[in-house]
């Protein structure tokens, strides 16, 4: 023991780290660039990304989402696997301290009688005759000295590999949301295209039920007939279309929820127009850091990294201490007394490997590599993703507005066709085109605010926006209540 004291004091100043240390990148690195190529429109206002969907003013929207953050199937996936990142990171942990165990044995001899039992290992006499009880314990610890650090290094992969299951976790979530926006819009735009159609469709009624009666006083010709017989069969032929996606949407939305199909029925009736999107807001293009895929591409090359540091370990000696105790007795309270203990300090180095040590450290090294470039490229993508939104977004905002006069004009076209067409000033094709092109432009009308709305939402989700907000549902975190990711810090 004395020989080992100058070894174990002079340790904690021979050890060392050894391995790269992780630099994050600079936007400079990543080529962020200062602003976004596409401009936001003018008066743009601020919106909160945090909680977006509350700012369509629609309160199912909102209920829909918050629930489908609670009770998703996905999210619940991605919590297990942020347990098991945690789970991991305490493994690592437990690696750098010591280890210890009891063991404890009874044997019972029989028929012992008029003989002497000795212990072959201490030559103590344990029992000179009769039946005997002999007890037997144990205790052993060992501790491997983190000399180099690979230790080190492995709790710090651990760390950042729980990092990327959080920011995945958030992902998952930001996904879930938009996608409960997409889905929801997609509802009330079918349902509105329904009530359109169906409303064209009373109107053309009307229109084959007049001309029934012109052609039956001889005023025109049986072609008026079929022709607005035609159009009316068209018209009802889109109502079956426009429930199966309307269908599709409300089933698509139970299961974002958890639920099974026919869950959100309640929620969407009765029937309730295309949530209205909030404005445009001009955001500097870094703000594409707080994506979760972003954030986990980094968190996930800094795990790669510190590995680095786990294999170059490999390469140094590595200080064991082993310690054990012994003893056995007749009575059990004699064990420790008759016990005996050893304390082993050991040192081991690689020798000969056949290259395998160097072969890990350099495929190790271009993992690293394939993950900092997997990070440069979410980069690009996140960039390319908000870049697209952008011009979605102004582009439904351009086609919305032109729609909304078009939709005006042929409101305003078939009053005119109807009336005229009544006195005799024009002929039934004309009437025909005017009321087939109202059809089409409320069906547009209807169409553009969904386009802007469905742009609106994944630009949202192209600016990382969702997850902030959003709970982290039970088991998430050690003491397992719910939280906001925006509390867990790394």
């Amino acid at each position: 023991m004395r020989r080992l004291l100058p070894l174990l004091a002079a340790m904690p100043l021979a050890a060392c780290t050894v391995g790269p240390n992780y630099r994050p990148a600079s936007t400079a690195d990543l080529k962020v660039p200062e602003a976004f190529a596409t401009p936001a429109a003018q008066g743009a206002q601020a919106v909160q990304l945090a909680d977006w969907w509350k700012a369509f003013g629609d309160a199912a929207l909102s209920g829909l989402v918050e629930r489908a953050l609670y009770a998703n199937n996905d999210v619940d996936a991605a919590v297990a696997r942020l347990r098991q990142a945690r789970a991991s990171l305490r493994g690592a942990e437990g690696a750098r301290l010591p280890s210890a165990g009891v063991s404890g044995s009874v044997a019972r001899s029989l028929g012992a009688t008029g003989r002497t039992i000795v212990d072959p290992t201490t030559g103590q006499t344990i029992s000179t005759g009769g039946d005997t009880t002999i007890y037997r314990g144990g205790f052993d610890a060992s501790w491997e000295a983190d000399i180099f650090g690979g230790l080190r290094r492995g709790v710090e992969a651990a760390e950042a590999d729980l990092g990327a299951a959080r920011a995945n976790l958030a992902d998952v979530q930001t996904s879930i949301a938009a996608e409960v926006g997409t889905n929801y819009v997609s509802a009330r735009l079918a349902q509105a295209r329904l009530e359109i159609a169906r409303r064209n469709l009373v109107t053309q009624d009307e229109t084959v039920q007049i001309v029934g009666w012109r052609v039956q006083a001889g005023l025109v010709s049986s072609l008026d007939l079929e022709q607005a017989r035609q159009l009316r069969a068209q018209t009802a032929a889109t109502i079956p279309t426009l429930e199966t996606n309307y269908r599709n949407a409300a089933n698509r939305l139970a299961i974002l929820i958890g639920e099974a199909p026919g869950a959100v029925d309640a929620v969407l009736q009765p029937r309730a127009p295309v949530p209205l999107a909030p404005g445009a807001t001009d955001i500097p293009a870094q703000v594409i850091a707080r994506r979760p895929d972003v954030a986990a591409a980094e968190r996930s090359l800094a795990a790669e990294t510190a590995r680095i540091g786990v294999q170059t370990a490999e390469l140094y000696p590595a200080l064991r201490l082993q310690g054990s105790f012994s003893g056995q007795s007749t009575s059990i309270g004699n064990v420790l007394d008759a016990g005996i203990g050893n304390l082993v300090g050991a040192i081991t180095a690689p020798i000969f490997q056949g290259g395998r040590i160097r072969a890990a450290i350099e495929g190790q090294r271009a993992a690293t590599r394939a993950a900092l470039a997997s990070y440069r490229q979410t980069v690009l993508l996140a960039l390319e993703e908000v870049e697209n939104a952008l011009v979605a977004r102004r582009a439904a905002d351009l086609r919305e507005r032109e729609i909304d006069v078009a939709a005006e004009a042929a409101r305003n076209a078939v009053i005119y066709a109807r009336s005229q067409y009544r006195a005799g000033l024009i002929d039934f094709q004309t009437l025909l085109d005017s009321e087939r092109s109202l059809l089409s432009s409320q069906d547009n009308q209807a169409s553009a605010r969904a386009d802007r709305a469905t742009a609106t939402v994944q630009l949202y989700k192209a600016l990382g926006g969702g997850w902030q907000a959003a709970p982290v549902p039970m088991g998430a975190r050690p003491g397992g209540e719910a939280i906001t990711i925006s509390e867990t810090g790394r």
